[in-house]
């Protein structure tokens, strides 16, 4: 497989994959999400909008797309399929990079793309078709072509002798963010396990609360045992 990488290749370690049945669309705007980021980070965010159904951000193709509240008033949409794909072509770009004795922990991703390849023409089938143009219902010049693409990925080292003076900033830059939400999350996690913490103390003092108000307690009432009646015989007269 050819890649589209021009610049030095000696430290990056590629991974890609063609023939995919998905929008090419979808696969760029993953593809941002994810450039430029160490291969934990890219994961985290692929998981994220697979498993925990967050929305990613649309810089392109994003005509009558609507803004979402959690992206900041950005565009953007749920790519759960495509983000999948690449998520199966970065495990493999990180098991090529540790067959070749990289440590996938420690590299990030310079390159990464989606593009179209092929485009199969296909045409409704007989009954859908109307019989002259320009009628109501389908016509006949009505398409439904089926697109492919193919997604690349390349990884590599915070190295000065192979990456740009602007990819080398670009990482820092995004290394410094992932830190910090990193921390946040943390900070938001500790948070959480603390209210748990506070809600099965209460549950528990209130469990244990005995109701001790000074009220005296009252004397158990006497039972008072009467004395059996004796009993009188009856005489039967005659």
């Amino acid at each position: 497989m050819q890649y589209s990488y021009n610049l030095d290749r000696s430290d990056v370690v590629f991974a890609g994959e063609k023939d995919i049945n998905a929008s090419y669309k979808d696969l760029c705007a993953v593809c941002d999400a994810i450039r430029f980021r160490s291969v934990n980070a890219a994961l985290n965010i692929l998981d994220g909008v697979i498993y925990d159904g967050k929305a990613m951000i649309y810089r392109r193709h994003n005509r009558y797309m609507a803004s979402r509240g959690e992206l900041q008033g950005k565009k953007g949409r749920f790519p759960k399929k495509c983000a999948a794909i690449v998520k199966k072509v970065l495990v493999n770009a990180a098991a090529n990079a540790e067959n070749k004795g990289f440590a996938p922990d420690l590299m990030f991703v310079v390159h990464v793309a989606a593009n179209k390849t092929l485009i199969a023409g296909r045409s409704p089938p007989k009954g859908v078709r109307s019989v002259s143009q320009g009628g109501y219902g389908y016509s006949t010049m009505r398409r439904s072509d089926l697109e492919f693409a193919r997604v690349e990925i390349g990884l590599s080292t915070d190295s000065k002798k192979t990456l740009s003076p602007k990819t080398q900033k670009l990482i820092k830059t995004f290394s410094k963010f992932d830190a910090n939400k990193r921390v946040e999350r943390e900070g938001d996690k500790r948070q959480e396990a603390m209210k748990k913490q506070k809600k099965e103390d209460k549950k528990v003092e209130g469990k244990e609360h005995k109701h001790d108000h000074g009220h005296a307690e009252k004397p158990a009432a006497k039972q008072q045992t009467e004395a059996p009646k004796p009993m009188v015989a009856a005489e039967n007269k005659v």
